[in-house]
């Protein structure tokens, strides 16, 4: 069964902000690495729109960025959205009821399935879905923005913490059993 992992880069006041700061090599190298090993990716409709940017080519991108690119492609994508009709290659629409279709995927794969997007997660987590929260703890504070729990969470027990590169400290959390 495969296991639902909530992971985002996120500013020292807990803002995530995909323009705000971006990875080093070595935490970009970390992410090609990380998504060419998991079993998929399951999105909320705007974090889809945002991250459709490595479905095209980009002449400006180095050798890295179109790694990225081929492993991001190579992964299935699934799209809760109730307004989006028409998905890029290997994308599926999840339709009907969000947790019945989002066990019968982790019933269907083995791996982790990244989640993305902290309103999805935030759903998911109110359905006791997310297994593993992965925050990218980044020195910058933003003082506004999208903060990377979108709602109350259950308490969560830190299971590691480790540096990647120069600058961020991965903290891996999972819900604290009652």
């Amino acid at each position: 069964m495969a296991k639902l992992v909530f992971g985002l880069n996120q500013s020292l006041d807990g803002f995530v902000d995909h323009m705000a700061f971006r990875p080093d090599p070595v935490l970009f190298r970390h992410f090609i690495d990380d998504t060419r090993g998991i079993a998929g990716s399951l999105y909320g409709r705007r974090m889809y729109e945002i991250m459709q940017y490595w479905d095209t080519d980009q002449a400006e991108w180095d050798a890295d960025e179109r790694e990225y690119a081929a492993a991001w492609q190579r992964n299935p994508k699934w799209v809760v959205s109730r307004t989006l009709k028409a998905l890029g290659p290997n994308a599926a629409l999840l339709e009907g009821d969000l947790a019945a279709a989002v066990l019968e995927l982790k019933q269907q794969h083995e791996g982790e399935i990244e989640v993305a997007g902290p309103a999805l997660a935030h759903s998911l987590s109110e359905l006791g879905l997310i297994d593993e929260y992965r925050i990218y703890l980044h020195p910058v504070v933003l003082g506004h923005g999208t903060p990377f729990f979108a709602g109350p969470r259950p308490p969560l027990r830190l299971v590691a913490s480790d540096r990647i590169g120069e600058q961020v400290i991965r903290l891996t959390y999972v819900p604290a059993q009652a």
